[in-house]
């Protein structure tokens, strides 16, 4: 008895796992791990440098750096391992997540920002050749840059229209209507369908200037040139119509599933005490759905900030680059003009401007929402 309790307090009550594991087997865990970063780092370096050259140098290709970044996986398994023992073999289950995410995500990103400082063109014969930062003041004195940056405010303040009419849908469809759920399904078509697909049959077809029913119907009303696309104006609300003919079911079918789990009880409750269809909406039904309404808003907003597939179908940019969207100008400076330097510099900056906006947005939404409730 006095044994076990010699032994139990030869241990400080505070001790963890990682504590009781021998000063030397932590030293050989550190040791693996900065040799295989070592390596890693040396085939990078050996990479950058020696791309260029003969293939007798052996990193004419990407596989050496592949190679390094396995064994430097493995390392990093054994490190956890070595230096933190239980704990280290339950941290191997996140391992293969995490290394996928520094292949797939961060190191891509990290070689864009690198191709962002070159002045790469895929139609010219000197290749690839640093030049610093002019990318980024050609970026910076680019008037279809800036434009297609406005055209993208404009878009995304679209969405707040498209919030209301999605809000309007799924109070309509909440309501105890006949057919309910056949026009449930019939207001989901648009979202089934490809943009593209959306874009060929309402863009090229329906909206076509000469033989086009919308432009038919448009002369009909007194409309002499029903150009939808030629004037910049209504080429931009015409992108706009048909991104939100898309998209606004999505948001329609997440303020349907809030309006569905709210409970009637409340409902019923403010109905008691007085108040009226509007009253009820005003003070009850909204303030509830404020946290459906912010998610949904949110999500929206994310997609329109990729929007370009529309774009690039129906107008290509135009006229004049009237309609462009930061993607879809990007797009067409990789392909029309095969400048992947400037072109990778536009989308990194992008990039760098969509974190900075979501997170700002992310932070005043839940603000605004902690507020009201």
């Amino acid at each position: 008895m006095a044994d076990q309790t010699s032994t139990a307090n030869a241990w400080p009550a505070n001790s963890t796992a990682a504590d009781l594991i021998p000063p030397g087997r932590k030293r050989l865990g550190w040791a693996l791990l900065t040799a295989a970063t070592l390596v890693l780092l040396a085939a990078i370096v050996m990479q950058i440098l020696y791309k260029t050259e003969v293939d007798t140098v052996g990193f004419y290709t990407w596989r050496p750096v592949v190679y390094a970044y396995v064994l430097w996986g493995v390392a990093l398994g054994a490190w956890q391992v070595l230096t933190r023992g239980e704990d280290g073999q339950r941290a191997l289950f996140l391992l293969p997540a995490l290394l996928f995410t520094i292949a797939m995500v961060i190191f891509p990103t990290l070689f864009g920002f690198y191709i962002a400082l070159t002045d790469w063109n895929l139609s010219s014969f000197s290749g690839r050749r640093f030049n610093g930062l002019d990318n980024f003041w050609q970026m910076l004195g680019d008037p279809y840059y800036r434009n297609a940056l406005f055209n993208m405010v404009l878009y995304v303040l679209a969405v707040l229209v498209e919030y209301v009419i999605a809000f309007g849908l799924a109070l309509l469809l909440n309501a105890q209507i006949r057919a309910r759920k056949f026009f449930r399904v019939v207001f989901l078509l648009p979202l089934m369908l490809s943009p593209v697909a959306v874009s060929w049959m309402i863009g090229k077809s329906l909206m076509e200037y000469r033989f086009g029913p919308a432009a038919t119907l448009a002369r009909h009303l007194g409309w002499d040139n029903p150009a939808f696309f030629s004037d910049p104006v209504i080429a931009r609300i015409s992108i706009m119509v048909l991104d939100a003919w898309t998209f606004i079911p999505f948001m329609m079918i997440m303020l349907l599933a809030g309006l569905q789990a709210m409970s009637r009880e409340v409902i019923e409750a403010a109905r008691v005490d007085g108040a009226n269809t509007w009253q009820t909406f005003w003070q009850v039904t909204f303030p509830l759905m404020l946290p459906v309404s912010v998610t949904a808003v949110i999500l929206r907003i994310i997609f329109k900030l990729k929007l370009a597939d529309i774009i690039i179908t129906v107008t290509s940019g135009g006229p004049g680059g009237a309609t462009d969207s930061v993607s879809s100008f990007i797009y067409r400076e990789y392909r029309d003009r095969s400048n992947v330097g400037y072109g990778t510099m536009l989308a990194m900056a992008y990039l760098v401007i969509i974190i900075v906006f979501v997170t700002w947005l992310l932070k005043l939404a839940s603000r605004f929402v902690r507020n009201v409730n």
